[in-house]
């Protein structure tokens, strides 16, 4: 179909349902309101006080004239070409149902990047839910996703030879307030330790090297081994930051590298650097060279790139500008999963994912 006024093609319409009103899915939900090509269905909330609040209002708009739900029948009901599924917990029960109702997912849960590294059992019954609804899901974000599989497919395609990927994620949350997460959870101001937290590490290892060995393996240069180191950096000084305060000598800063490795060299890694301080001594003596939030990606191969990724935002617009990096790219991908073969689907699998603005 084309527009008579310009000859130009005029996509499809999509109807979407957003599951769940965090941070992430509220500004998900917000994206798809004023989306020009789709159109909300419905929205499911986890709490019981939001169930029947409008759609507009759970994210912060004026009103929309949709009420929100809270079944998984309700939202099967509504019959959508695609659910943004963004819960804080995948439920196996509700996934497998949407898919085999006809209904595509994408989702920010991490778990669902990479399809050869689920339990096979899970993977043989989210594959048959696809096959009996012809639907699609596919898993994306922005770290893991954007950085990990977007970027890296465009710059190797540069690439006939490569040496080493190295992505570098820097995440100061000295200005999150939020104390939790970052002293119980992140461990942030808590005493020395010889190490970083095994079970945190092994999480990270999981997440982050699936979404790797998803380009690695579209390359034909799939790893051999996963391997993951941590450190910690500890404050020369006090620091006062948003959620509290850092007492010097205690953890202020982290870093995790998950390294796919092959023919016994690294070739692709990912280092996790988070920190409340880059004033720190590190528990390995290296310059861990901490900068600004962002990502750096150093390509060393027959076309070596070093690119380096910043936000260019104010600090009191940064909180507002945040959700949108793991939100947008979902939002972006609805097209494409939608008219997606049936199936668990990667970055790998599917077409360029292009934002339309108008």
């Amino acid at each position: 179909m084309s527009d008579p006024a310009t000859g130009h093609a005029v996509p499809k319409r999509y109807r979407v349902v957003q599951w769940a009103t965090g941070n992430v899915g509220s500004r998900a939900l917000r994206n798809v309101i004023q989306h020009p090509y789709l159109d909300l269905a419905g929205v499911w909330v986890h709490s019981p006080d939001k169930v029947g609040r409008d759609a507009g209002t759970l994210c912060g708009i004026d009103p929309v004239g949709i009420a929100a739900v809270g079944t998984l029948e309700a939202v099967v009901a509504l019959a959508p070409d695609c659910v943004l599924y963004m819960p804080h917990q995948a439920n196996h029960d509700e996934l497998t149902a949407l898919l085999a109702a006809g209904i595509n997912v994408v989702t920010t849960r991490t778990e669902f990047q990479n399809p050869a590294r689920l339990d096979p059992a899970l993977r043989a019954r989210i594959e048959q839910a696809c096959v009996q609804g012809n639907s699609s899901l596919h898993g994306t974000g922005s770290s893991p996703g954007f950085v990990t599989e977007a970027l890296p497919i465009v710059l190797g395609s540069l690439q006939r030879r490569l040496d080493c990927l190295s992505i570098s994620e820097f995440a100061d949350v000295s200005s999150r307030n939020s104390p939790e997460l970052l002293f119980q959870v992140m461990g942030f101001g808590s005493p020395p330790r010889a190490a970083a937290d095994p079970g945190m590490l092994h999480h990270l290892r999981e997440t982050f090297g699936g979404t790797l060995a998803v380009v690695a393996d579209a390359m034909g240069v799939g790893f051999d081994s996963l391997e993951i180191s941590g450190g910690l950096g500890f404050a020369r000084h006090d620091v006062r930051i948003a959620a509290g305060l850092i007492p010097a000598g205690t953890v202020a800063a982290t870093r995790a590298v998950i390294t796919g490795v092959r023919d016994g060299k690294p070739l692709m890694r990912m280092l996790l650097n988070w920190y409340v301080s880059r004033d720190i001594e590190t528990s390995d003596g290296e310059d861990w060279d901490l900068r600004e939030s962002g990502w750096r990606l150093l390509v060393e191969g027959d076309c070596p790139l070093d690119v380096s990724i910043t936000y260019p935002v104010a600090p009191e617009d940064y909180a507002e500008m945040t959700p949108g990096l793991t939100a947008n790219r979902p939002v972006n991908a609805v097209a494409v999963v939608c008219e997606a073969s049936p199936g668990i689907r990667t970055s790998a699998d599917l077409p360029q994912v292009i934002a339309r603005l108008a």
